[in-house]
C-alpha cells in the first residue's frame, strides 16, 4: 500500500433496515478498529437517521449511496445532498457499477451528482470500472480513461476514487493482483494528468471487486491501491473488521 493514508467504506446497498443498522453500528463502534484507516459505512436512506446516532462521537464516519444534483425540487424519489448533510453524512457513493447498469446513470449524471454533492461541503466516492465485455475486448484503459476525464471539474481534496470491476461485483470473482494493481495505476496516471502532482498524489483510489478478508491482505498490499469499497463483506462487523484491520496493516508494511 502507498503512503496515503487507508480508506475503507462499507456499502451497504439495499440491506439493513434502521433496527439491524442500529444493532450494526453499535457493534461496530464498540470493536477495537485501528486508528489509522479512515472507516465510512454507506447505509440505505432510510436508516441513515438510526445509524447517525450510533456512530455519534466514534471516528466511524457516516456516508450515502447516491444524491441527486438539484438541492431541491420534483424529483420524485431523489435524495438532495443538503439533506444528508444536516443528517451528518459526510461521504456519498457515486456513479456506482449497479446505479450505471440497472438504473441509467451515466457519466454525466454520474459527474453533476458529484458536483453537487461536493458543493454541499461533502466528499465523493466516485466509482468506475470496465463490464467484463469491455475487459474480454480489451477496452479496459480506455473504458477508464473516459469516465476519469469528468474528474477534472471536482475537487480533489473531497474525492476518493474507486475502481470497481463490474464482472467482479457480487459475482464472488475478485480481479488478480496484477489486473487491479495495473487499472489502480493507469487511474493514478490519469489523476496526474488532471491535477498536480502533489495533489494528484494525494488522491485515494480504492478497489471495490469482491474485496473480503480473504484476499484483503494481497490486494491491500498493492502499491497503488489505497484501501477498499466494500460490499458483502461490509454486512459483517467481523469481516468488515478484517478488512479495516488488514488495510491498516499493509499501511504499516
Amino acid at each position: 500500500m502507498s503512503h496515503r493514508r487507508p480508506f475503507v467504506a462499507g456499502n451497504w446497498k439495499m440491506h439493513m433496515g434502521a433496527d439491524t443498522a442500529t444493532a450494526f453500528t453499535e457493534q461496530l463502534v464498540a470493536t477495537d478498529l485501528p486508528t489509522t484507516v479512515d472507516v465510512v459505512v454507506c447505509p440505505p436512506f432510510v436508516s441513515l437517521p438510526a445509524a447517525a446516532m450510533m456512530l455519534s462521537g466514534s471516528a466511524v464516519v457516516l456516508g450515502a449511496q447516491n444524491a441527486h444534483w438539484e438541492d431541491a425540487g420534483a424529483f420524485t424519489g431523489e435524495v438532495a445532498p443538503p439533506m444528508l448533510a444536516e443528517l451528518g453524512v459526510e461521504w456519498v457513493i457515486i456513479g456506482h457499477s449497479e446505479r450505471r447498469t440497472l438504473f441509467g446513470e451515466t457519466d454525466a449524471s454520474a459527474a453533476r451528482r458529484a458536483a453537487s454533492v461536493q458543493r454541499a461541503g461533502l466528499g465523493v466516492i466516485y466509482c468506475i470500472g470496465e463490464t467484463l465485455e469491455q475487459r474480454d475486448d480489451g477496452d479496459t484503459m480506455d473504458v477508464l480513461q473516459r469516465q476519469c476525464a469528468v474528474l477534472e471539474a471536482l475537487d480533489p481534496e473531497r474525492l476518493v476514487v474507486a475502481y470497481e470491476p463490474v464482472w467482479a461485483i457480487g459475482t464472488g470473482r475478485t480481479a488478480t493482483a496484477d489486473q487491479a494493481q495495473e487499472a489502480h495505476a493507469f487511474v493514478r496516471s490519469r489523476l496526474a494528468a488532471l491535477f498536480d502532482g502533489p495533489t494528484a498524489a494525494a488522491v485515494r483510489v480504492v478497489y471495490g471487486g469482491s474485496l473480503k478478508p480473504g484476499n484483503a491482505d494481497e490486494l491491500l498490499a498493492l502499491a497503488d491501491v489505497d484501501g477498499g469499497l466494500i460490499g458483502g463483506a461490509s454486512l459483517d462487523v467481523s469481516s468488515f473488521s478484517a478488512i479495516i484491520r488488514a488495510a491498516a496493516s499493509a499501511a504499516r508494511e
